[in-house]
């Protein structure tokens, strides 16, 4: 493109100053050149303003649109629990559950235990209090608010998943 029709644009589409509007249309008012040259680019810029936008079809909008869904689904939303990991937790508590049951069952003195509930001389337990210290209750308090947490989160979730579907 040239600089007259540099010019003459800037002037169609008035985006030049009021000083050079001034020389513009003088020029083109006495230049048989310019008149010529604007007569053309403003029959072209009423041809442009007169055509219609093309529009994609519908189905390429749709398929697009169904190209990005598809795309942030792929994306995972949380980390996936391993079930051995689970499982091999669960089975270390049931265990632990089960071994007191037996040691407490095997501890209990049978012939004597139901006889008057306020004097079991026949029952002896072990004193225990040497092996439950403060680090122990603490520690099996804080495994079981762990797991507590977790189940009440796993429960939200749930539900949330549910409302939304």
């Amino acid at each position: 493109m040239n600089n007259i029709e540099e010019l003459l644009w800037d002037y169609i589409d008035g985006n030049c100053p009021a000083a050079e509007q001034k020389t513009v249309s003088a020029l083109i008012e006495t230049d048989e050149v310019y008149r010529l040259k604007y007569e053309e680019l403003l029959k072209i810029n009423r041809e442009f303003s007169a055509m219609e936008l093309d529009a994609p079809p519908m189905a390429f909008t749709y398929q697009v649109m169904e190209a990005i869904r598809a795309e942030t689904a792929q994306k995972p939303l949380k980390t996936v629990i391993n079930d051995k990991i689970m499982m091999s937790i669960v089975t270390f508590f049931a265990v632990t559950i089960m071994l007191l049951l037996v040691y407490t069952l095997i501890n209990i003195n049978w012939s004597v235990a139901f006889s008057i509930p306020g004097n079991m001389p026949g029952i002896k337990l072990q004193n225990l209090s040497a092996y439950i210290t403060k680090p122990v209750k603490e520690g099996f308090l804080f495994t079981d608010l762990l797991l507590a947490l977790f189940l009440t989160d796993h429960y939200f979730r749930k539900s949330i998943l549910l409302k939304r579907v």
